[in-house]
């Protein structure tokens, strides 16, 4: 390995501690390094704050290092005016010699102005080390800029004869303790998670972190003919709440009714979440709404649990091909993750 990708590699390392708090911005570390040191590092912490960028440079106790020093950042810095000042300007400012990027970032507002700005500054800027990492790390922010819509995540736990639940759609425990954990910790890293009219009856979830620490998704429900009760969890108006229906249109506090076609139904549904800016989003069930995605090609991950538990009848697992990228045991549970065989392409 290089020196620029071990030092890639730390941005990346950093980059990671703002899962879950930067959407829809991306996943941003930086190093600066002088004379072969570290001498500054920082990370995007939370959507509204400081840029990478900004806190390498804040944590450089002596900024006359800056000048001549090498920068090395796994997203290409924002040349434009957003809720922070351009990095472009900061970098251009303290006379650093180099930038060293990942990605270019295919947001339309930047999409290789940034590079192009340091460049014509006299910087020497360098693109695509560890490139395929680097937009493996921020799959969500490239799915949504270059395909404009979230990156989706189906996600089941499935009997080891393959059923998600019993023939009167009872789900509950079929995956272990630690599996459930785990799907608390990834409820806290995505936008939102989805569920259909039937498992909002049946399950009455929450779908709120509480075995972990972290934000609460916004919660997405199918039901479009509006026939579940209020009563239910996802209706407490203790978390922002969008219900898809085909009959009409009303705001609530921390609730919204969100009336759409039924021609074009998902993709309508996509087109919205796109224009509220959630960047990804996980379903949770049942086997109707996540076999109407996977019928209807848009998934980008599917993980799927697997217990030693046998039902013998029930409602089956969705079927689907896919690419296996991961396993590991969880106790007796067996989880397994995939992704689609068509892969979003680097920006050249």
């Amino acid at each position: 390995m290089s020196v620029d990708e071990l030092y890639m590699q730390r941005c990346f390392e950093l980059a990671r501690q703002g899962v879950g708090m930067v959407s829809p911005n991306p996943r941003v570390g930086c190093v600066v390094v002088q004379d072969g040191k570290i001498i500054g590092e920082g990370y995007h912490q939370r959507y509204g704050a400081s840029h990478a960028e900004v806190n390498a440079v804040a944590s450089v106790q002596d900024k006359s290092q800056l000048a001549g020093s090498t920068v090395y950042v796994n997203l290409e810095p924002c040349s434009h005016t957003g809720k922070t000042p351009p990095c472009t300007e900061l970098l251009i400012n303290h006379r650093v010699k180099k930038v060293v990027l990942s990605t270019l970032d295919s947001n339309p507002l930047v999409n290789g102005a940034g590079a192009k700005r340091l460049a014509e500054a006299g910087i020497e800027v360098i693109t695509g080390v560890l490139e395929k990492d680097g937009r493996s790390l921020n799959t969500r922010f490239f799915t949504f800029h270059e395909k404009e819509r979230p990156y989706i995540i189906l996600k089941w736990a499935q009997t080891a004869d393959r059923f998600i639940a019993r023939s009167n759609y009872e789900s509950r425990w079929i995956s272990n303790g630690f599996s459930r954990q785990i799907v608390h910790q990834w409820r806290s890293e995505e936008d939102a998670v989805l569920v259909g009219t039937k498992t909002a009856a049946h399950d009455n979830p929450t779908l709120t972190v509480r075995d972990w620490t972290g934000r609460n998704p916004v919660r997405l429900v199918i039901d479009r003919f509006l026939r579940l009760s209020d009563k239910l969890n996802l209706f407490d108006q203790s978390v922002r709440t969008i219900c898809f229906n085909l009959l009409k249109h009303e705001e609530h506090q921390n609730l919204s009714l969100i009336r759409l076609d039924e021609k074009d139904f998902l993709n309508s549904i996509l087109e919205y979440l796109k224009k509220e800016k959630i960047q990804s989003f996980m379903v949770e069930g049942g086997s109707i709404t996540l076999s109407m995605f996977i019928e209807a090609g848009l998934w980008d991950e599917i993980r799927v649990f697997s217990s030693p538990r046998v039902f013998h009848t029930g409602i089956e697992a969705p079927g689907f091909k896919g690419v296996l990228t991961a396993e590991e045991k969880i106790q007796d549970d067996s989880l397994r993750i995939y992704r689609k065989v068509t892969e979003l392409k680097p920006n050249h």
